[in-house]
């Protein structure tokens, strides 16, 4: 089963560079990525690249790899310096924990959405007819973790967000055929920040995304054999 290689991470992230920056300056990223996945749609904060050709309506079964997770670049140390106290920042395992919980999450969401209806049969093994997603989450950002201390309530407004990067494979032929990156930030609301409460954001932007890779899945279904 393919996992995230040094080497894959270091192309993972040079391509966010690539689409976060076009993002940010109103540009359009390149037309074609390095592999000759071509660009098929950029707006908001989307981006899509599909290999010409590439046919999505066969697959019935889906094998969903363990996504890579990685906090947004000093975010703990930005979060600590405005702790209130040790018992307030941010400790290695909490980011361990969070990372484990939110990785349980993604699959859960994108296993309830894809097999719902009996829309697609998620698997455990590649093999014959089985679409593969290779996901990461980058650039996370926790506003008010659950850090479980006693005595602690936070007020936040946001709980924070994340970035997308998902690859699909065939296993068979063991070739990318599209990538989507997307960053989502949480809509926001004033409560006291829990382990529930931020399960709750996660789970809504992981259902959203799932949602919109079902759709787009679904709609090459019916379109007509070539």
């Amino acid at each position: 089963m393919r996992t995230m290689t040094p080497c894959r991470l270091l192309l993972i992230l040079a391509a966010l560079v690539v689409a976060g920056a076009a993002i940010a300056a109103k540009q359009a990223p390149p037309q074609v990525s390095p592999e000759g996945l071509q660009l098929r749609s950029s707006k908001d904060d989307r981006i899509v690249y599909v290999r010409p050709g590439a046919s999505f309506g066969a697959y019935r079964k889906v094998l969903i790899l363990d996504p890579y997770i990685e906090f947004r670049k000093n975010w703990q140390r930005d979060y600590n310096s405005s702790a209130p106290g040790l018992e307030a920042r941010v400790r290695d395992e909490d980011m361990v924990r969070i990372k484990t919980e939110l990785a349980k999450e993604f699959r859960s969401e994108f296993t309830k959405v894809l097999q719902e209806d009996g829309a697609y049969e998620v698997v455990e093994e590649e093999g014959e007819g089985v679409l593969v997603l290779r996901p990461a989450i980058v650039d996370l950002d926790v506003t008010a973790p659950d850090l479980q201390t006693a005595n602690m309530t936070v007020i936040a407004r946001s709980a924070g967000g994340m970035t997308l990067y998902l690859e699909l494979w065939d296993a068979k032929t063991d070739q990318i055929l599209a990538r989507v990156m997307e960053r989502d930030e949480d809509d926001g609301f004033a409560e006291r920040a829990t382990r529930s409460s931020n399960r709750a954001a996660a789970a809504h932007t992981l259902k959203g995304w799932a949602t919109a890779l079902r759709a787009h899945l679904e709609a090459a279904r019916s379109l007509p054999a070539k």
